[in-house]
């Protein structure tokens, strides 16, 4: 997949025609998942190549009174984009969306990207809305020249599996289900630093991450997760909080990673979380604390 950042139509080249599929995909969900299934069925009948044009950061920055977690993401920018790759998409266009853009209309939106990027179709889904006048498909299947085709809300248990909703599951610490409507496991990177080197004292030395990308991370707590160094994945547990029964006052993210031995300070790995395990306690002391940590460790082995 070849990824272009373009600051407008002007640095698109497309001279043949393309299935251009339209959105802002922050999670790239089983909701979104469905727009590039429907994409690689049209690309195989037409033998025409997958194009998608999207944004590096959330549309609502141009709209909204700021608050950090607009500027947070459910993926990291590298996972974001392998994701499309394994969706099928050829070439992703990638642009910021400013004041600038926000004002062009829908009908100059065609003329100029759209016309820009060649489609033969166009895949948006149910509640695609484009152009400062805010129009939706249909306006677009009766503007544009070729197929335009609308993927029907896609819902689980009866709900819309959207991006807020698992941002919302990822807060409260149900990873799990957070990443059935993913369709992949959710992660978190950062670069293994020095902490306080008490793990090792009482048998279960940590990696203390400090995390690299803006992504979301989940409720305090104990975790069953999966870990990457150097290539290889890893079973491991990892807490998220303040470490409390030592006074701890600041938020520590530490994985302790079985069958792993060996100093790995300054090296950038990845944790996947699986399940809750339990909320942060506070034990009256290292014994109590040790016992816990056996039964944490006995279930995210067997989980």
């Amino acid at each position: 997949m070849k990824i272009n950042y373009i600051k407008n139509h002007q640095d698109i080249v497309e001279p043949q025609k393309t299935v251009l599929v339209l959105g802002y995909f922050d999670a790239l969900h089983l909701g979104h998942k469905a727009l590039f299934d429907k994409a690689q069925e049209v690309a195989r009948e037409s033998h025409l190549d997958i194009v998608v044009l999207t944004f590096l950061e959330s549309p609502k920055l141009a709209f909204s009174r700021f608050t950090p977690d607009l500027l947070q993401h459910l993926t990291y920018p590298e996972k974001r984009y392998a994701m499309f790759e394994t969706y099928g998409v050829d070439r992703l266009y990638l642009m910021n969306f400013t004041s600038d853009f926000a004002k062009i209309s829908s009908d100059d939106f065609i003329a100029t990207y759209i016309k820009s990027l060649n489609p033969e179709t166009i895949i948006v889904g149910f509640d695609y809305h484009f152009g400062h006048n805010r129009t939706d498909a249909d306006y677009l299947s009766r503007n544009f020249e070729g197929n335009v085709i609308t993927i029907d809300e896609v819902t689980d248990d009866g709900h819309k599996i959207s991006s807020t909703r698992i941002r919302d599951l990822v807060a409260s610490g149900n990873v799990s289900e957070a990443n059935r409507l993913l369709g992949y496991d959710f992660s978190t990177r950062g670069i293994v630093v020095h902490g306080d080197a008490r793990g090792r004292t009482i048998g279960f030395p940590t990696a203390n991450l400090a995390p690299i990308d803006r992504t979301h991370i989940p409720s305090d707590g104990v975790y069953v997760t999966d870990v990457t160094v150097k290539g290889q994945r890893y079973r491991s547990m990892t807490s998220i909080g303040e470490n409390v029964t030592f006074g701890g006052t600041e938020l520590r993210l530490e994985a302790h990673i079985f069958d792993f031995s060996g100093d790995i300070y300054g090296e950038t790995i990845e944790i996947f979380w699986l399940e809750k395990i339990r909320e942060m306690e506070k034990f009256n002391g290292i014994d109590e604390l040790v016992e816990q940590l056996c039964r944490d460790q006995e279930i995210a082995i067997n989980w």
